[in-house]
């Protein structure tokens, strides 16, 4: 595999990641606001997608040609991130999957060093290369899988990126129970032996 495969390919791999901690959900538990701040799963792939189509969209001179209303001048503050009601979970997805569609199709057109210019940077940063935004992409989407990875756990235990997830230690509820609670011990005793 050369670099632009590598690359596209973990691209690949973290959009199917997360859409996967949406398996089994029902719309309110990947819709809730989960932090303070207001994170929730359906958020985070509309968000995602959004963000992917204007990287391998508008930064390469080729426009999807979707309509974003939360992207626009005078959208809401941080409207990308959350889904109202009138947006289907069937919607998300498909902007999801029509996102990644149209990146494929500008990473498979363009070669690594092809240029770019992305107009929300600074002036200075301004000036990119595929093989930047591919890049970008893959800590972005991994960046926002992390988040999706605590959020899925928060709602129903769920962790790791598949059931028998090797990267995870095999535990029973019970045994996560008492490793979680041992976790919690020696942070009250590291608390009262240093100083914060």
């Amino acid at each position: 595999m050369d670099g632009k495969e590598t690359l596209h390919t973990y691209l690949r791999i973290r959009r199917d990641n997360l859409l996967g901690k949406l398996d089994g959900l029902g719309d309110y538990d990947m819709r809730r606001p989960l932090t303070p701040t207001g994170t929730n799963l359906l958020g985070l792939v509309k968000h995602v997608a959004s963000v992917e189509l204007d990287y391998f969209g508008v930064v390469f001179g080729r426009p999807s040609g979707r309509h974003l209303p939360w992207l626009e001048d005078g959208a809401r503050p941080d409207a990308d991130m959350w889904v109202t009601a009138d947006e289907s979970f069937e919607d998300i997805v498909e902007l999801h999957r029509f996102a990644g569609t149209h990146s494929d199709a500008t990473i498979e057109a363009l070669p690594l060093d092809a240029p770019g210019s992305v107009p929300w940077w600074p002036e200075e940063r301004r000036q990119v290369t595929l093989q930047q935004i591919l890049v970008h992409m893959v800590a972005e989407r991994a960046h926002h899988l992390g988040h999706a990875d605590i959020l899925r756990e928060l709602i129903d235990a769920t962790a790791g990126q598949r059931p028998g997830d090797p990267n995870l230690t095999s535990r029973t509820p019970e045994e996560w129970a008492a490793h979680r609670a041992e976790i919690e011990g020696a942070a009250r005793d590291a608390a009262g032996t240093w100083r914060n």
